[in-house]
Parts: structure tokens; C-alpha cells; sequence
């Protein structure tokens, strides 16, 4: 695995809590700590693409007798448009 060198700043809490799991026993350093916590961001990440992808093509196989109707399409954007409106007179 290449390593890149990278300077970089957290906010105190942020520190404190890498610094923790050092002292912890849980990472070597806080380099270690930091690199471990993002990977562990990464997965949990992937993972609830994973079940949403899971999710998603779940409810596309159904047959179309078993869908739920949703409403008429013309409403689907008609908060967004409204709250667009309102913001173009604002400014």
C-alpha cells in the first residue's frame, strides 16, 4: 500500500479524538488513527450503497399490480417550483 504524505488540520475535537484512540491502544498513531477511522467511513459508506442498490432493485422486480401509486406526476415538483419562486423574489 503507497502512503501519501499530506499536511492537514483538524479542529480541536477532531484531534482529541484521534489522540484517544491512540492512547486507547487502538492505533499506532494518530496518522494510523485518522487513516483507520476514514476507512471505516469508506465501508459503512459502500455499505448503505449497498443496501439502498439492494433496496432499489427489490422494488423495480416487483410487478407493476403491486406498486403503490404515488399521485399525479403534475405534483411532483410543485413544492420545488414554489420555493424557487419565492426565492427569485427575495433577491
Amino acid at each position: 500500500m503507497s502512503v501519501q504524505k499530506q499536511s492537514v488540520s483538524f479542529t480541536d475535537t477532531a484531534y482529541a479524538f484521534a489522540k484517544e484512540l491512540v492512547e486507547a491502544g487502538e492505533y499506532p498513531t494518530v496518522s494510523a488513527a485518522v487513516s483507520g477511522e476514514l476507512a471505516k467511513a469508506k465501508a459503512e459508506r459502500e455499505r448503505e450503497h449497498a443496501v439502498l442498490e439492494a433496496e432499489l432493485k427489490r422494488r423495480l422486480s416487483l410487478p407493476l399490480d403491486q406498486w403503490d401509486p404515488v399521485g399525479e406526476a403534475t405534483g411532483v415538483t410543485q413544492g420545488a417550483r414554489a420555493h424557487l419562486a419565492t426565492m427569485t423574489q427575495k433577491a
